[in-house]
């Protein structure tokens, strides 16, 4: 199994679950200027939507898609308890929720912050907004230590990569303490310290 990813990026969340997992995987860091994988590929030729992360599975297949790569994950070592056991339970489906929300409501809500051709009135819209859904979930995690379970979940993997990025656009966590507190409880911890390590973020 082998995961493409971008330094820093949303494939971040990907990295820390295959440590938090403990199976065997490779990696292949894209290189943002010629958009190639050190073995040559392009980025293009292994997802044509043209994004990480992208996971080669044992069987040569490619899956893309974080919350889809990240469900994956989760369940190849369900002891992991990295998410609820497949099936129909609510706990699943509430997992899945928060997935979601942290993908479509903040993930998403970066993109024009990123973006040099982003125009400020764009910016300010996706400010805003990004602002808000952060205010909403500071105010609805209060004093737990995790989001979606009593423990650490893929979840948590995907909170902490995208409220990492705050600092790259120069957003205070401050003014959401429950956040600012999470994500520092996060950041110490071993998966997400080897993941970091991996990927030049630190030393």
């Amino acid at each position: 199994m082998k995961l493409y990813y971008m330094n820093g990026s949303c494939s971040l969340a990907s990295h820390i679950c295959l440590y938090e997992a403990g199976v065997k995987f490779e990696t292949a860091g894209l290189d943002r200027k010629n958009r190639t994988f050190p073995d040559g590929e392009k980025l293009e030729s292994l997802n044509s939507k043209g994004y990480v992360p992208i996971l080669k599975l044992d069987n040569g297949q490619l899956l893309t898609e974080n919350v889809a790569v990240l469900l994956y994950i989760a369940d190849l070592n369900p002891a992991a308890k990295l998410a609820p056991p497949a099936g129909t339970s609510l706990e699943r489906y509430r997992f899945i929720e928060w997935l979601a929300f942290i993908n479509s409501e903040i993930h998403k809500s970066y993109g024009p912050l990123f973006h040099r051709e982003s125009s400020d009135d764009m910016k300010k819209f996706a400010l805003g907004n990004l602002t808000k859904r952060l205010g909403w979930l500071n105010t609805n995690l209060g004093d737990r230590k995790f989001i979606a379970a009593e423990h650490f979940t893929a979840a948590d993997a995907y909170l902490f990569v995208v409220l990492n990025w705050a600092g790259a656009i120069k957003l205070d966590l401050s003014q959401w303490p429950n956040l600012k507190r999470i994500h520092a409880e996060h950041l110490v911890r071993p998966s997400v310290q080897s993941a970091l390590k991996a990927e030049g973020l630190i030393k």
